[in-house]
């Protein structure tokens, strides 16, 4: 399944997805010695070492972080590239909350310049404003995981998130966005977000006869994750690459009671001759997957041998629910079996499915604040 949220900015409306719902041996966990950048200080690097993060020092790393949505939307709606302020003021708000990770989305028409977008948002201009707030997070202590989320086939403008990455453009995309980062060794690059697409199609081969877009749902020929890491890693960026899961990331293994009892994102994964490749979650109350039990049979076998982050989680997937009751169990089961989380979203569009009710940080709801003091005091 997937949400809908209504943006007060502007009078725009986002549709954005949200998560639904091996025989390889596990690494040794070492020392969970946590880092946590002080504001200011300066990053030395993420990398993988076995099934975790680790810093430039060999540190081990627990992402804690939270989505910062608007990059994907403002530039194709025509009216800007970020929803709200992307100064320093604003970025020591996230920071206050003990933020070590800030997820930054991406469109891929305003990146490439393509399909008739605001010249004053789209390309250099777009790169070079994603850059500097990627540069600004590193400022204040913060990595960034880089994510293409909204992409369309042909002439189509990306005005949504579709069923998976298309092969018109966005190969071009994950050249460039490699390129663009592959020095930054504080970054973590995601070539797509979710995706609604078997595993074949979406990790291996592409295909098409499964993705559809526009308003007459025509078919189009995808691109498989296989060929984003191939493409990256040709274009020299070296670093960490995120990969989902398939079901708009929430069905990683298997699940009892579902149709997900075959393949899993260990058995479909793309090779990486780099070996810097993280598995990513989307979790959310009322996901198909949103239960301890679900998590230890599904994503539990993939953290025993790869990183493996929570890229979207929150309290509902439908914003229905302002408390805490899941996400606390979320983030409790995340801590316990080394795995990061980036919540969904430092955004102001009101409801229970936002984190702040102002850009300073003060938190929106109930969970928010469970989410703040929870990033407090870890």
């Amino acid at each position: 399944m997937n949400h809908s949220i209504i943006l007060t900015a502007l009078s725009a409306i986002l549709v954005a997805g949200c998560s639904q719902n091996s025989g390889v041996a596990a690494v040794p966990a070492r020392n969970a010695a946590q880092t946590r950048p002080l504001t200011g200080s300066g990053l030395t690097g993420i990398r993988v070492s076995g099934n975790e993060l680790v810093d430039g020092n060999d540190n081990v790393i627990h992402l804690q972080g939270v989505n910062r949505s608007g990059t994907e939307y403002a530039c194709v709606q025509g009216w800007g590239i970020f929803d709200g302020p992307s100064d320093a003021a604003s970025i020591q708000a996230i920071a206050s909350w003990h933020v070590n990770v800030v997820r930054v989305l991406l469109n891929e028409d305003c990146w490439l310049d393509i399909n008739g977008m605001n010249q004053l948002y789209a390309g250099s201009n777009y790169i070079n404003a994603i850059v500097s707030y990627v540069n600004l997070l590193h400022q204040y202590g913060m990595y960034a995981e880089v994510s293409l989320i909204w992409g369309a086939p042909g002439k189509y403008k990306a005005t949504y998130q579709p069923d998976a990455p298309d092969e018109d453009h966005s190969p071009a995309m994950w050249s460039s966005m490699a390129a663009t980062f592959k020095n930054d060794p504080n970054v973590i690059l995601a070539p797509w977000g979710e995706t609604t697409v078997g595993w074949n199609c979406f990790m291996r081969k592409g295909c098409d006869n499964e993705a559809t877009y526009g308003p007459k749902n025509q078919y189009y020929e995808t691109a498989p994750m296989r060929q984003a890491v191939d493409l990256m890693r040709a274009a020299g960026y070296n670093g960490v690459i995120s990969i989902p899961c398939i079901d708009y990331a929430n069905a990683c293994g298997k699940i009892n009671g579902s149709n997900y009892n075959g393949s899993t994102w260990l058995k479909s994964r793309p090779s990486d001759p780099d070996r810097q490749m993280i598995a990513e979650a989307h979790v959310y109350g009322k996901n198909l997957c949103d239960t301890a039990v679900c998590f230890d049979s599904s994503m539990q076998p993939i953290a025993k041998v790869v990183p493996m982050i929570f890229g979207e989680t929150g309290e509902t997937y439908d914003g229905s629910d302002c408390g805490s009751s899941y996400i606390s169990r979320f983030m409790n089961w995340a801590d316990n079996h080394g795995v990061g989380y980036e919540a969904w979203t430092w955004d102001t569009w009101g409801g229970c499915g936002v984190l702040i009710g102002n850009y300073d940080g003060a938190p929106a709801n109930a969970w928010a604040r469970w989410v703040k003091h929870h990033y407090l005091t870890h």
